[in-house]
């Protein structure tokens, strides 16, 4: 879908320096909320979306009467709506308490599109097991949210790894203390062979190995959907043919437990354990955390501390309601976080910028030019990470209206040196000057020197329980 009413599309106050046309997303559901409102009778609208273990979600909404003269853009604005409701909570099937014309709509787009066949093969079949479902019904089922305590483990010899889309980090744990550490290049993306990604798994935990004197646990953090260490969805196994990934994919980690004696094992999202890290070393609860890697990775924390079963893919999320926004290149969808909070967005930005690299240039070395000029003090290079930062303060105000926010951490190679931090300041100022309430409400960290070096670490490494 690339079509969008040109009444959601509002200009924003702090306007990134490299994208003009950037339309944030938050602004285009404020502007739709300010129209319902003054159109009077608006028609509520609530979704619910059920995962596999019975776990339910609601969300409410507002929408224009049928017979208002901007109708039509009603259901743009539930579909995207809709589209952050399945990569932030995950389900299989939508009840949709609302007009039959749009339950009819969203089953289309999920049968009949690309970009809709894509979130219900990657969501409902991949993750849940089931192609999407929308119900058009009144009835919809109580909410049920599950939550659960995640890791902070941390007695006895441990092994903590995390596989990135760039390279791969171990460390080796004693009793909380990292007595090792290392990253491994390599890439993983696009190798049709899983006995690459075995090997390269097995390489880095036997280097942790050799460190400590027995190893009692392994905890480790992936991109992608893992239900007991079951790998239901993984862009890190994207280049990995169907047939492969169900017969070696699929139960890669339980192979890789049974090599290490079925010692206590978890493997989770990267997101769940850098909001997790951020928690740990920020004492701190109601965490979103989002790492600005080779994609976009998040997660969070509860103010209770707990992890949910939410997705929190915040890759595929809208950002950008632009029409002719940036397309991700593997789900096919525009304006979403993927091509707004990674590597991809700094090379994306690299020739508007008028920094000249080769195309075939890989991404994680055009990211390093960029972070060489910001350090020499090159106004092109703080642009692209100002435009970042603009980005970013208008989709936390965005994720606000989704998560109960009180703690963003902000972290991951992009965010490393003298341009992290401009990201984060950028993007605390957009705060400040948009949403003024929420800016006060909402604090922004950037891990510290020990964190940056160990926190998913120690935090992988926390996750086993022993006995």
């Amino acid at each position: 879908m690339r079509e969008t009413l040109e009444y959601q599309l509002v200009a924003p106050s702090v306007v990134p320096t490299l994208h003009p046309q950037f339309r944030p997303a938050i602004l285009a559901l404020r502007s739709f909320a300010e129209q319902v409102r003054k159109a009077g009778n608006p028609q509520p609208i609530r979704i619910a979306l059920e995962q596999a273990d019975g776990s339910v979600y609601h969300f409410r909404t507002e929408i224009l009467p049928a017979d208002h003269p901007s109708a039509a853009g009603n259901y743009h604005h539930v579909e995207r709506i809709v589209k952050f409701l399945l990569w932030s909570r995950g389900g299989w099937r939508i009840y949709f308490d609302g007009p039959a014309a749009i339950a009819a709509r969203l089953t289309a787009h999920y049968h009949d599109d690309a970009t809709g066949r894509f979130d219900s093969d990657m969501v409902g079949t991949k993750m849940f097991d089931h192609p999407l479902e929308v119900v058009n019904t009144h009835n919809l089922p109580p909410e049920r949210s599950q939550s659960k305590p995640l890791g902070r483990h941390l007695d006895g010899c441990r092994i903590g790894f995390d596989l990135g889309g760039s390279d791969r980090k171990t460390a080796a744990v004693i009793d909380g203390k990292v007595v090792f550490s290392e990253e491994t290049v390599w890439d993983p993306y696009f190798h049709p062979d899983p006995q690459y990604h075995f090997d390269g798994i097995m390489d880095s935990l036997k280097k942790a190995a050799a460190h400590l004197p027995r190893v009692d646990a392994i905890g480790g953090s992936a991109a992608g959907v893992y239900v007991n260490n079951r790998v239901k969805a993984a862009s890190l196994f994207r280049g990995v043919p169907a047939d492969l990934f169900n017969a070696r994919v699929k139960d890669m980690f339980l192979e890789v437990k049974r090599t290490w004696n079925h010692i206590p094992f978890e493997v989770v999202n990267d997101g769940e354990v850098t909001a997790l890290a951020g928690s740990m070393a920020l004492g701190k609860n109601a965490v979103l955390g989002i790492a600005l890697g080779t994609s976009t990775a998040a997660g969070y924390v509860t103010r209770e501390g707990n992890i949910t079963s939410w997705l929190n893919e915040l890759a595929f999320v809208p950002v950008d309601y632009d029409p002719k926004a940036a397309c991700d290149e593997w789900s096919g969808d525009y304006g979403v976080g993927a091509q707004y909070f990674s590597q991809q967005a700094v090379g994306r930005l690299l020739p508007v910028a008028g920094i000249a690299a080769p195309e075939a240039m890989p991404l994680p070395e055009k990211l390093k030019l960029v972070q060489a000029l910001m350090a020499q003090g090159d106004e092109r290079a703080r642009k692209i990470y100002q435009t970042i930062g603009v980005y970013l303060g208008y989709f936390i105000a965005h994720a606000a209206e989704f998560y109960d926010l009180q703690n963003v951490l902000i972290l991951g190679r992009v965010t490393s040196g003298a341009g992290g931090d401009l990201i984060v300041a950028t993007a605390q100022e957009t705060l400040q000057t948009g949403f003024p309430n929420l800016a006060r409400q909402i604090e922004l960290h950037v891990p510290d020197e020990k964190m940056k070096r160990h926190g998913q670490a120690i935090a992988a490494a926390s996750l086993p329980k022993l006995g």
